[in-house]
């Protein structure tokens, strides 16, 4: 019997970096976690214990911190394609890198109007996302938002949906509508101006979420890809993922009162889970 070693991958995960910036009149704060998956010419570590051409984790962890001095300064977008630069051309057994960076969101608290120059705030669960995925002919950019948490309190209707002897589900023309979604878009190029495309997809995102008048999630799920695809020419495919986080109506007619879409029981589980992708023909 013949056996031989498949695809495999080796890396340094969750290595989270914390920088300030001074800037002459305020400071930034920049909190990042990475992650690096190498892969390449690794077969003899595997078959024979032979570490010639293993880079140890530690090594790529420290790497993170050094460049991220100079380097981290813009987008998180150029900082991956920094690092994975880095390593496909100090590592010629390498034959791709994969860079998956998060980075927590704060901006500096403001007190009448005015931004503090060096107390900074979370911006809650939100954060941003890219995944660098180079070898030595190409590089990919996905980009994205995980963990938003965004409602409208009307234009969301759910009806005409499947009934059967297991459907207690009453139609609604007018509900909340609440998820705390994930947006992934792959770029056509990795020589953008990233920091602003974000700024504005995102902006795109929310405004569609806003002004579509939904029949389903599933309805504003597709118009909110639509619409990035329509405008930023830049967008190969965006996926979405959108939980329903439900707001359910409490019944008040057992105290002899009306509920007129006024008071619900928020609840976290189970919950509604939808996603799709969104891509040019």
């Amino acid at each position: 019997m013949k056996i031989k070693l498949g695809n495999n991958t080796y890396g340094k995960n969750a290595v989270n970096i914390s920088k300030i910036i001074r800037h002459k009149d305020y400071h930034e704060l920049r909190q990042l976690s990475v992650s690096i998956a190498l892969q390449g010419d690794f077969e003899t570590a595997h078959t024979e214990g032979d570490n010639t051409k293993i880079l140890p984790t530690d090594t790529q962890k420290n790497t993170v911190y050094v460049l991220a001095k100079e380097h981290l300064t813009g987008s998180i977008e150029d900082f991956g394609i920094v690092l994975s630069n880095h390593f496909l051309n100090n590592n010629k057994q390498l034959s791709s890198a994969r860079i998956d960076i998060t980075e927590h969101l704060y901006h500096r608290l403001a007190f009448n109007g005015k931004e503090h120059p060096c107390t900074i705030i979370s911006s809650g669960n939100e954060k941003r996302t890219t995944v660098i995925e180079q070898d030595r002919n190409r590089v990919t950019v996905t980009s994205g938002i995980k963990d938003l948490l965004i409602l409208k309190t009307t234009d969301s209707a759910f009806k005409d949906y499947i009934k059967d002897p297991y459907t207690t589900l009453k139609e609604t023309d007018d509900r909340i509508m609440a998820t705390q979604f994930t947006a992934e878009w792959i770029y056509t190029s990795h020589q953008l101006n990233f920091s602003e495309l974000y700024t504005n997809i995102r902006s795109s995102l929310l405004k569609t979420f806003a002004d579509h008048k939904s029949l389903s999630v599933q309805h504003t799920l597709y118009a909110m890809g639509e619409q990035v695809l329509k405008s930023f020419d830049t967008v190969k495919e965006i996926s979405l993922i959108m939980p329903n986080k439900h707001h359910i109506l409490f019944n008040l007619e057992q105290f002899g009162l009306e509920n007129n879409n006024e008071i619900f029981i928020a609840t976290d589980e189970p919950f509604g889970y939808i996603t799709g992708t969104v891509t040019r023909e």
